[in-house]
């Protein structure tokens, strides 16, 4: 638990802190961009735009450009398949669906809506376009998710996915933002739209149900036969998000024993416990923001919850509580790869840089080659696709993997999925993935990891993001020697923004906030906490010498 927590860090919310959403509504619609005010421009971090209407960041004006950029992009590259588009259960949402259905209708764009108006998880959309594009060679789809994620109520979000199906690449997103913050600084001139009814009631909108073909096609990647023969009892709290309608079905139509702890969607999250800053924040991965599934613990033989979109997952087991994100993707490689006999022996692990090491241990226990990226799931998006990556992990809980018979499953994150294999696993095992965890770290060793935040002005977090390992004058950490400093991710040779250095027993990453001014440190030991805490005190020492040299 975090020592500087918030007085109301895991408490009910108070009403006092509930979002207003009419103002915040009114807000979307009322309030212009300034284009010259930087934190009021369109800006992709590693998952689309994201702000709030209140502080100008997230507007009605941000999504008619952005969707505007979206299909000149898609005319330039020659994509005419449908677009698939779904929302959250954010307030911002919907009219920002509205609004962007307003502009693909006056582009001639053909758009597939969730039928019924369902809520839609990020998941989804990318199973949707990658079933649509499968075996095409021409007019392929791509798509839309209105969404900032686990972001606090007043937030909104909108990312664009391309054919692969997977968060578009920096090439994309950097045209699309390149030409939105155009558009905005012509006050929408170029932009084409129509009234939303006119657009709604055009013969290029069709209904897709989503949530039908997903739930249907989920018996190819979890063996749904293991979980009901076992009789394991889950429970799953939707915190309200999208998927908020998709267990039922999953239940009924696999026969397992799944409660579902509240079916309650509402745009202020009033249900929800202030997570560690003080912020209503869906966050599944969090001991603060997840108090009511863990509460639970004991009546269930394991528990899932996931955030907004669905596309991050939170594992409750019986034997350990809340796992942290590490701990159960490191159990999801080891059971995976040893329970997909038609996965090919070339299949790799993907993770982040700043991922466990423990998932290095036991990729290389597997005779596995690890894959390690820069932050951000779209790097995983090509070999999740070809069918070269059985997994892809980071570490905020986000995953996705390959289908049994070893094909593409989603290219985006998937909450979901991860949440119901640790159903099967506890049912195919006896053992829970608490219980999976300690089998793991008694054999390959116990890491101690944490994150910690440092203040940065912009002018440091940008020297941070070029910092180059020939910047760094220390030979040891933590009372060990340095044996790599890296600025350029293994895997890939992508840049990781900011450094990874690595000891024998330990490491620490150090890359700027996005989104803040600030920058993390991540750090993880092998021998203990307070070695941990040697080398997080020790990190931000380093990084602080060489912002100042």
């Amino acid at each position: 638990m975090n020592p500087n927590a918030d007085a109301l860090a895991g408490r009910p919310a108070p009403s006092s802190m509930l979002v207003d959403v009419p103002k915040l509504l009114q807000a979307y619609a009322a309030l212009r961009p300034d284009p010259s005010e930087p934190t009021q421009r369109v800006s992709f971090g590693t998952s689309g735009h994201r702000g709030s209407s209140f502080d100008s960041s997230f507007n009605e004006w941000h999504v008619l450009a952005i969707t505007q950029a979206i299909c000149d992009y898609r005319h330039q590259q020659h994509i005419t398949g449908p677009l698939f588009i779904g929302i959250d259960t954010h307030a911002l949402s919907q009219p920002a669906f509205e609004s962007a259905l307003e502009v693909l209708v006056a582009n001639e764009v053909a758009v597939a809506i969730s039928a019924g108006a369902e809520y839609t998880p990020t998941p989804a959309v990318s199973h949707a376009i990658l079933t649509y594009n499968r075996n095409r060679l021409e007019g392929w789809a791509d798509g839309i998710v209105v969404t900032p994620s686990h972001n606090p109520p007043a937030d909104g979000g909108f990312k664009y996915n391309p054919p692969n199906g997977g968060p578009a690449e920096t090439e994309v997103t950097s045209w699309i933002q390149q030409r939105a913050n155009g558009l905005l600084e012509s006050r929408l001139d170029g932009v084409k739209r129509m009234s939303y009814p006119q657009a709604r009631r055009s013969s290029l909108v069709r209904e897709y149900d989503f949530l039908g073909h997903y739930v249907d096609d989920l018996k190819n990647i979890i063996d749904f036969d293991v979980i009901r023969g076992s009789g394991v009892r889950m429970a799953v709290d939707p915190l309200g998000g999208a998927g908020v309608h998709y267990w039922q079905p999953i239940a009924q139509r696999y026969g397992i024993d799944l409660s579902i702890v509240s079916d309650s969607v509402d745009a202020t999250f009033r249900f929800m416990s202030v997570d560690w800053d003080g912020k209503i924040r869906m966050d599944p991965s969090s001991p603060y923001a997840m108090q009511r599934l863990i509460g639970l613990k004991d009546r269930y033989d394991v528990a899932f919850a996931c955030d907004t979109d669905h596309d991050r997952h939170g594992i409750v087991s019986r034997s350990a509580g809340l796992m942290p994100s590490n701990h159960y993707l490191s159990v999801m490689v080891d059971y995976l790869f040893r329970h997909r006999p038609q996965w090919t022996d070339q299949a790799s692990v993907g993770k982040t840089v700043v991922s466990s090491s423990l998932i290095d241990r036991v990729a290389r226990r597997l005779g596995r080659r690890l894959y390690e990226v820069p932050v951000g799931f779209k790097w995983f998006a090509e070999g999740l696709f070809k069918g070269v990556l059985g997994f892809g992990c980071e570490e905020s809980a986000g995953a996705s993997m390959l289908r049994h018979d070893g094909k593409v499953w989603t290219t985006d994150k998937d909450g979901i999925v991860p949440a119901l294999l640790a159903a099967e696993m506890t049912a195919s095992l006896g053992k829970d993935p608490g219980e999976l965890y300690a089998d793991l770290t008694s054999a390959l060793g116990r890491p101690y990891s944490s994150r910690v935040d440092a203040a940065a002005s912009a002018q440091q977090k940008a020297r941070l993001a070029k910092l180059s390992p020939q910047q760094l004058q220390s030979k040891e950490l933590a009372g060990e020697k340095i044996v790599e400093v890296l600025d350029r991710a293994p895997g890939n040779n992508a840049p990781i923004g900011g450094i990874k250095v690595v000891a024998e027993n330990g490491w620490f990453a150090a890359r700027p906030s996005g989104t803040e001014e600030i920058y993390k440190i991540y750090g993880e030991s092998f021998r203990s906490e307070e070695h941990l805490q040697a080398i997080l005190q020790e990190a931000q020492g380093i990084v602080d010498a060489a912002l100042a040299s």
